[in-house]
């Protein structure tokens, strides 16, 4: 006997469990096979952005994730030396994670927790769905796109037994070696090696008083050969992941030589234990597809990214928050044809904007290799070199600050011409990587503004479309509600009295897809409703397959 669900994932990290997450949010029947048991011994990712903070937010799991088990109070300075009891190049400072407040463009800020934290909430989260099943030490054999459902033959690891598991669609959330993205025949582009690195987990308890440097969050170490590896404190405590940077040349990095490594990162001798080593390879990849049929891919399966600037899971997440509500909507009927295809129209030109970026931020941090500091600064201790240190520190703080400073990557993305988005004729901003100006141009994400203490304009975004109507005596939508109730569109009408929203959001009429991105905007309805709700559910006829004439806003109103 088969089982059967709605979708079927396949990688149980974070991004595979945060689809299953939102699935069982939206009420979609899911099952989640991985082939480990959901431990993590080397975490792959420390900081949750922005808009991932946003999505915890929207589903209520934002005192987990604060909670989760990193020391919030620990400071997050990032700082550039020769070793810690050696000199000190230069710093940025930043505050505790608890003592960050939320930027005015977000009712959240950026959070530190490593996946060894964050995988156990966002598990937790999906686990409290009744509609969602996970399945640990499981593994995918092979799949069969059959037209109308997905065939998956799935072993379990521990009895060896073998079973076929039906489903409507599959996602692929199976990471850089993703079985279901080689399954569909699909190739990466970009830069397969980028470098060789090895990183190690190690325990040491008071580290910081065997060094006499401030304490961080992270130290970025520069030798006479530049720049050679980094150290993180990976719960703001006693452990540390400790990563010896390579080239692109393949070596193997034994014990013996990773302990020496770690004490002279450290600067002197001391006692620690290795909890882990993974070597492993940084690459710039993006695939050249997001899927085929009833098949999709996500996260690290679909973008490989150099973790400088932390995107990587944060592009996972966004992956599949796009995708979600488009499996949901297609399942529950209301959904056409164009919805689920519009995921890679949308989300494949963020990834390669994201990975492209910390490729460069890459650069930014080995820049050392390149143009290397004098060697007198690493040995001699005088007034001139310690000027000379100093200066170098400065201008490579200044360089680095574009990978601290990156909230336009989190927040300012935009799907241009995607099918179901109606364009305005609005010119598209900027696309900045340290700032970000809120806009709700059709295509970006609905901007925040505080409407109460507490309360976020974005907090009435997720389940369903949202058309919001601002200002006193607003114009009558019930023709484009009416329309939405003919198609099964989950719809909701929302007035909106805030003169500081009406100024963000421009028009009068403004129409919010459920993952929080604007679809629409008008002073009025158009004069085919029936249009607009057929474009933002991607169900729009060939002939209507660019909605801008009949449905953007007559902007001269």
């Amino acid at each position: 006997m088969r089982d059967k669900t709605g979708i079927l994932i396949v990688g149980g990290g974070p991004v595979g469990l945060a689809l299953a997450g939102d699935l069982g949010w939206r009420g979609t029947t899911c099952m989640l096979l991985e082939r480990g048991d959901g431990s993590i011994g080397q975490p792959k990712m420390d900081m949750v952005g922005i808009r991932s903070m946003e999505f915890c937010r929207r589903w209520g799991i934002v005192p987990w994730v604060e909670g989760a088990g990193y020391n919030r109070d620990y400071p997050q300075d990032c700082a550039w030396v020769t070793n810690l009891n050696g000199y000190e190049f230069g710093r940025e400072p930043f505050v505790p994670p608890s003592q960050e407040k939320p930027p005015r463009q977000s009712p959240q800020k950026r959070e530190r927790c490593p996946q060894n934290f964050f995988d156990p909430v966002l598990r937790r989260f999906a686990e409290r769905s009744p509609e969602v099943r996970l399945r640990f030490e499981t593994e995918l054999e092979s799949f069969d796109d059959r037209g109308d459902h997905v065939l998956a033959r799935v072993r379990d690891l521990a009895s060896g037994a073998l079973r076929e598991i039906e489903a409507a669609y599959l996602v692929g959330c199976d990471g850089g070696a993703s079985q279901v993205r080689r399954g569909l025949g699909i190739e990466m582009e970009g830069d397969a090696v980028l470098t060789y690195t090895t990183n190690v987990i190690f325990r040491c308890e008071g580290l910081e008083q065997l060094h006499d440097k401030a304490p961080a969050y992270r130290y970025i170490f520069i030798g006479p050969e530049g720049t050679w590896a980094t150290l993180v404190a990976i719960n703001g405590r006693d452990q540390w992941r400790f990563s010896l940077i390579g080239d692109d040349q393949m070596r193997t990095l034994g014990e013996d030589e990773a302990r020496r490594a770690i004490v002279r990162a450290i600067g002197k001798p001391f006692d620690f234990e290795i909890l882990s080593m993974l070597p492993w390879v940084r690459r710039q990849l993006v695939a050249r597809e997001y899927g085929k049929g009833r098949v999709f891919i996500a996260g690290d399966a679909a973008h490989l990214t150099s973790p400088t600037g932390g995107f990587g899971m944060n592009t996972g997440l966004l992956d599949v928050v796009n995708l979600s509500w488009k499996l949901a909507g297609t399942l529950e009927g209301w959904g056409g044809p164009q919805l689920l295809a519009s995921y890679e129209t949308e989300q494949r030109p963020v990834a390669v904007r994201n990975v492209g970026e910390a490729g460069e931020n890459l650069k930014r941090m080995l820049s050392p290799r390149v143009l290397r500091p004098d060697a007198a600064v690493f040995e001699q201790d005088n007034p001139e070199m310690e000027a000379a240190r100093r200066d170098y520190g400065a201008r490579y703080t200044e360089m680095m600050r574009r990978e601290w400073f990156s909230m336009g990557i989190h927040l300012g993305y935009v799907y241009e011409g995607s099918p179901i988005v109606v364009p305005d004729g609005t010119p598209r901003p900027p696309d900045e990587v340290s700032s970000y100006a809120p806009t709700a141009r059709p295509g970006s994400r609905a901007p925040h503004v505080w409407l109460a203490e507490g309360r976020s304009i974005i907090d009435l975004f997720g389940r369903g479309f949202v058309l919001l109507r601002f200002g006193a005596a607003p114009p009558s939508v019930d023709a484009l509600a009416a329309e939405a109730a003919r198609a099964g569109l989950p719809f909701e009408v929302v007035d909106i009295l805030n003169e500081e929203a009406e100024a963000l959001y421009e028009r009068r009429l403004v129409l919010v897809r459920p993952d929080g991105q604007v679809a629409w905007r008008a002073d009025a309805l158009p004069d085919d409703p029936a249009a607009l709700i057929d474009t933002v559910r991607g169900a729009a006829t060939d002939a209507a397959s660019d909605p801008e004439p009949a449905l953007a806003a007559d902007q001269e109103n």
